[in-house]
């Protein structure tokens, strides 16, 4: 029976990690997720225990973080997915099992499980970067740490604060139950271990508190930065699931209907004229390029808006393959700019091995068969005040540290991310992808603004807090006069640093852990007692 108390812990744990997530939003649950599996692997365990509390916890977390990915192709490619990246918690199981046998097994317990996301997040197929620790912050004390060292460094940040506080407890049994004994230089050594181990967790919860003061959404309170009013049209879709472009004119056409009843409101005064609008990925997957009735459609909604709309779309490539493209397109001038979706979807928008993967799903051929497009990050919109530099980060680019940061590189004042999530239903999927937004608006200090074809659409400030919402499945608006930015957190001038210093001394770690055999049997989160100091609590 005691042998399947660390497995179960380590369930346990996995499952309160998904619930630190949305649409749950329980953040401080990471830190004790974390927590708990730290001591789980900080015993005196063989490193294939360790890869097994791994694979347990990422069961725990993955399966029920990502249902939405069988919403309607079965439970084969949701399970299969969510296998695959407990692998990678394995993985890390087995890597931290070795690290933390050094001096300080917090520090390489969060490294470890940092470079361990980061190999998640870029490979194979480009990664998967979903559930990265980081979006599980978005409402959390923690979340302005990614104004300084990004996404990476707030992953690092929440999992060193989980072990710490883990590694503060069991240090603090530790001394508790020797207290009786004589001092000695066990004992010293563990009263240095929770000095240090008290001083990790302060500087855990001061960091936030330094981001808030240098980041430039604070800067609000001194400066007057322009501004540019916006309107967000959420038009809906006609139904949902894989087949809903099949109705791909209805949803221009709710969008377009949406936009007419937004001028109206203009026209009577109800709704300040916007700058510009924004419609979401897909509003017009028939090209306004080769279609002329979507392009007399659009044209007619931007001249009637009197505004520039910058609009998700399919145009095809000259070899016929399509692109998924965001364009400008000017009420007098047509289309100004394009954006071609950089990091494109595998398993979506394309699919890998085809012959492969078409021997288990039926569904695999449908799977599309986009092309990766290249240029600039960001597009450029006139409006009435002088243009503004949008980035871009279509839908499923927004989990990738690379789309948001090339744009605000680039000059972005505001980030664009027109999404489409019809196709995974009344999930948590879109309420997942809305934290990335916000951990994104925080890490470069920009506004953020969310189109989505059937929600939710958001405005979200530089700070990270949602400004406004639509709920899902509803056709909606949303109208706000928000700032432009042009200077650049800490965060964005170090780019990838962080991420490759933690990854650098986590590798490091491992390999001084393997070059020395070290065996620190009385090492912090090591042979911890937690009953009569007699058992150990790895027997």
């Amino acid at each position: 029976m005691t042998r399947l108390i660390w497995p179960t812990t380590a369930l346990a744990a996995g499952v309160a990690m998904w619930a630190a997530f949305p649409p749950r939003n329980l953040w401080f649950l990471a830190v004790v997720a974390l927590g708990l599996l730290a001591v789980v692997l900080g015993r005196e365990i063989r490193v294939r225990d360790g890869a097994l509390a791994g694979f347990l916890f990422g069961l725990g977390f993955y399966v029920p973080l990502l249902p939405w990915i069988g919403e309607y192709v079965g439970p084969l490619p949701w399970l299969a997915l969510a296998a695959v990246l407990a692998a990678y918690t394995a993985l890390f199981g087995a890597i931290a099992t070795v690290s933390m046998r050094l001096p300080l097994p917090p520090l390489w317990f969060a490294a470890s499980w940092t470079l361990v996301e980061a190999l998640r997040s870029m490979f194979p197929f480009g990664g998967f970067p979903w559930g990265r620790t980081a979006f599980s912050q978005a409402d959390g004390p923690l979340l302005p740490l990614a104004s300084l060292v990004g996404a990476t460094g707030l992953t690092f940040g929440t999992a060193l604060f989980g072990a710490s506080v883990a590694w503060v407890f069991v240090l603090g049994i530790r001394s508790w139950q020797r207290a009786p004994r004589p001092a000695t230089e066990e004992s010293h050594a563990l009263s240095v271990g929770v000095v240090s181990g008290v001083v990790t967790v302060l500087l855990a919860l001061a960091a936030p508190l330094l981001a808030i003061l240098v980041t430039p959404a604070s800067l609000d309170r001194v400066l007057s930065p322009s501004t540019t009013r916006v309107a967000i049209v959420q038009g809906n879709v006609p139904r949902l699931g894989l087949e809903f472009n099949a109705q791909r004119r209805a949803v221009l056409d709710y969008h377009v209907r949406e936009t007419m009843k937004l001028a109206e409101d203009v026209a009577t005064g109800r709704t300040p004229a916007p700058d510009f609008v924004l419609w979401p990925e897909n509003a017009s997957d028939i090209s306004p390029l080769d279609n002329p009735d979507a392009e007399a459609e659009i044209e007619a909604a931007a001249k009637a808006v009197n505004a520039p709309i910058v609009l998700g779309t399919i145009l095809i490539n000259d070899d016929g393959s399509p692109r998924n493209s965001v364009i400008v397109w000017d009420p007098k001038r047509g289309i100004t700019d394009r954006y071609d979706k950089h990091i494109i979807q595998p398993f979506g928008e394309y699919l890998p091995w085809r012959g492969f993967f078409r021997l288990f799903s039926s569904y695999a051929d449908m799977a599309g068969t986009f092309t990766p497009g290249g240029g600039p990050s960001v597009v450029r919109i006139p409006t009435r005040s002088g243009p503004v530099i949008a980035g871009v980060a279509t839908c499923w680019e927004v989990a990738f540290d690379r789309a948001a940061r090339a744009s605000v590189d680039q000059g972005a004042q505001v980030l664009l991310v027109p999404t489409n999530n019809a196709t995974f239903g009344l999930s948590s999927m879109t309420y997942q992808q809305l934290a990335m937004s916000q951990v994104r608006a925080v890490e470069h200090g920009r506004t953020v603004l969310v189109a989505a074809t059937s929600g939710v659409s958001a405005i979200i400030a530089p700070d990270g807090t949602i400004i406004a919402r639509t709920p899902l499945f509803v056709p909606a608006t949303l109208s706000d006069r928000v700032p432009l930015r042009t200077q650049r957190t800490l965060a964005t001038r170090l780019g990838a640093i962080p991420a490759i210093v933690v990854c650098v001394v986590a590798v490091a770690a491992f390999l001084a852990a393997v070059a020395t055999h070290t065996r620190f049997s009385r090492g912090p989160l090591r042979g911890a007692r937690v009953t009569d100091g007699a058992k150990e609590l790895d027997e």
